[in-house]
């Protein structure tokens, strides 16, 4: 499930992980909850994901606060152009604290990194909230794909692992993925 204030791009990361696309041009409100299917293949396994897009404003909270305690997974989202929707982070896990399973997995983004001359939220300050609650963090891009697709895939990692349990394979670290993984490509943003 994709969480977070209205207008931080939940659904424009969905559109560029599901169909290669950005939605540019006018910003149009998801209204209450709409989702979309891709499997990706997970280490030689076909892994199904159904992600769940929420409303972000205020008026569709009690809507979305039916489907948080099925979700598996939740990728929580601010804008790293507005200060807002990164100080509302903490009312966000508030609220999937209350509403969600226990053992979610859940991720922290920082959305719209391309927007470098907007950014008023430093990498930093993102990592060192991730690091406070104990959540895998990274910076994404709709607009370019950066990290859209290995935060997505890094979920389905997880998933994978949880589902299957095999003995014999060795342990998948979401953090340590996220970290391994993500370093690179977001690297030459300020």
């Amino acid at each position: 499930m994709l969480v977070g204030d209205s207008g931080v791009g939940k659904t424009c990361l969905l559109v560029r992980f599901k169909d290669r696309a950005f939605l540019a041009g006018t910003f149009i409100s998801t209204v209450g909850i709409d989702f979309r299917n891709k499997v990706l293949d997970v280490e030689g396994m076909k892994v199904k994901l159904q992600i769940w897009d929420t409303a972000g404003q205020e008026r569709f909270r009690s809507v979305t606060h039916a489907y948080y305690r099925d979700a598996h997974a939740l990728l929580l989202l601010y804008d790293v152009t507005n200060k807002a929707s990164f100080d509302n982070i903490q009312a966000w896990l508030t609220e999937i604290q209350e509403y969600a399973q226990h053992d979610v997995v859940l991720m922290l983004l920082g959305n719209k990194v391309d927007s470098a001359q907007e950014r008023v939220v430093r990498r930093e300050d993102g990592e060192k909230l991730a690091k406070e609650y104990g959540l895998p963090f990274m910076e994404t891009s709709a607009k370019t794909g950066i990290n859209v697709d290995l935060a997505f895939t890094a979920i389905a990692k997880e998933l994978k692992q949880r589902c299957t349990k095999c003995p014999s394979e060795p342990c998948f670290r979401l953090h340590d993925y996220v970290k391994r993984e993500g370093r690179g490509a977001a690297c030459c943003h300020p």
